[in-house]
């Protein structure tokens, strides 16, 4: 009983943080500027130039692509969908969802399964988040996945551009995408941004009037510089939050996007009740219960499923374990 009371009294504390609240919203650590020349892990010389200069970069096969139709397998069978029979893709939610904008766009609300763990505790995949975040001492956030099946014809539903955070606090934080299958057409859905403005920011906010809508930007005037950026199942896109972002709308005709979040942010040991919550949230397979996730209302993680394994490296991800001394 104590525990589910610790658990309670830190869901509570959580359901007013924007974002994803099983890491802190914003790092006190800045990001990684290399300011010696520092080793990188993963990513080539390139990939560091691109990265720095549009504000995201995507990584090759940071998990093997059997784990990601592994994966992919699991997400259908957990939404009770068919991925042959699209009369079954079309369902109505579970539950509602108070982030209006997120309604309709396929998240499925899964959090600690072990397919969802297994990918987190890769080490290439870990590696990638060493090398934007210069330093080892990392937690993976805590998040779910995604079914963006294509709309039907008589949807008109767009995508839109945003920032998760307000990019007049200067956030230091980074998220990420983990493609579970090829997302190469365009028409299909997936990921797109602005890298024109994350780099050209402080100049167009000068254009733009003072009542603007911080989270959402107008891009009337830019959208022959928006990039959509096409990823294999297996590869991991890493954007700084800086970069207005956001997912296409599905037009094909039968593809279905699918995808897991995942992001890594500098752990925050001293905060136990955030640690605390994190342990109670993988032993209790329980979800976030902030503004923009619902929950699974059928319980299924907690009475289908048993709770993942971890490894040495997922537990320090977790923070079970201590990045100092491994306990």
């Amino acid at each position: 009983m104590k525990s589910k009371h610790k658990m309670e009294m830190a869901n509570k504390a959580h359901k007013e943080i924007p974002g994803n609240p099983s890491t802190a919203t914003s790092s006190q650590q800045k990001l990684n500027e290399r300011s010696n020349k520092e080793p990188l892990r993963v990513l080539s010389e390139d990939d560091w130039k691109f990265w720095i200069h549009n504000g995201y970069i995507v990584i090759k096969n940071a998990v093997p692509k059997k784990q990601a139709q592994a994966t992919a397998d699991f997400l259908w069978e957990f939404d009770e969908k068919d991925p042959g029979d699209s009369r079954t893709w079309y369902a109505p939610p579970r539950a509602e969802m108070k982030m209006k904008e997120l309604t309709g766009t396929g998240m499925v609300e899964v959090y600690n399964h072990q397919h969802l763990w297994n990918n987190r505790q890769m080490p290439r995949l870990y590696d990638a988040f060493v090398d934007v975040w210069g330093t080892e001492k990392l937690w993976v956030t805590i998040d779910r996945a995604n079914l963006n099946f294509p709309l039907p014809p008589d949807s008109d539903k767009r995508g839109f551009i945003h920032w998760d955070y307000d990019p007049e606090t200067r956030p230091q934080n980074v998220q990420g995408v983990l493609a579970l299958a090829d997302q190469m057409d365009e028409n299909m859905g997936g990921f797109q941004c602005i890298p024109w403005l994350y780099r050209n920011y402080d100049t167009w906010k000068k254009t733009q009037p003072e009542d603007r809508d911080r989270f959402q930007p107008d891009i009337s005037d830019l959208k022959d510089k928006l990039v959509k950026v096409k990823m294999e199942a297996g590869d991991l896109l890493i954007f700084n939050s800086t970069l207005p972002h956001g997912i296409r709308p599905n037009k094909s005709r039968d593809k279905v996007r699918i995808a897991q979040y995942i992001s890594m942010m500098p752990a925050e040991e001293d905060n136990e009740k955030l640690r605390q919550w994190r342990i109670d949230s993988w032993k209790h397979r329980i979800a976030p219960e902030g503004y923009a996730f619902p929950g699974d209302p059928r319980n299924w993680e907690q009475e289908k499923y048993g709770r993942a394994e971890l490894t040495e490296l997922g537990k320090r991800l977790l923070g079970s374990s201590k990045w100092e001394t491994g306990n």
